[in-house]
């Protein structure tokens, strides 16, 4: 699986700093090129306006509410992203529940399918 993303550009939505560690790290082993963590909606959308992604995930409950202002923003941009979560998908509000969701824990076999769905990407049987 290494270097299945290699050259991509990745937003990480996180608030909990251990979980968000082993993402990055785990977004590394892949082979990324640029991994971007924030860890609120205002510095997530920060850098969607600073900066282009290939690709996104994004926590739906962070710390002081939900991420769906970072979903809205990502879309409008044309960037595809998945949401992560330790709740079922079926929790998601109306109007996102079509999008892909990564339930917590996963491992990084699970999380470079994902992405791999997400990107279209060929070289992972789903």
């Amino acid at each position: 699986m290494d270097n299945l993303l290699s050259g991509r550009r990745v937003l990480v939505v996180e608030d909990e700093m251990l979980v968000l560690l082993n993402i990055e790290d785990m977004l590394a082993d892949l082979g990324c090129t640029s991994v971007s963590a924030a860890a609120t909606v205002d510095q997530a959308l920060a850098l969607i306006e600073a900066q282009g992604f290939d690709a996104a995930m994004v926590d739906v409950n962070l710390d002081r509410g939900k991420s769906y202002a970072v979903a809205d923003a990502l879309a409008a941009r044309g960037v595809p992203f998945l949401f992560s979560t330790g709740y079922s998908g079926q929790s998601l509000k109306d109007g996102y529940r079509d999008r892909p969701v990564l339930g917590k824990p996963y491992r990084n076999a699970e999380l470079a399918e994902a992405l791999v769905r997400l990107l279209r990407l060929p070289g992972v049987r789903t």
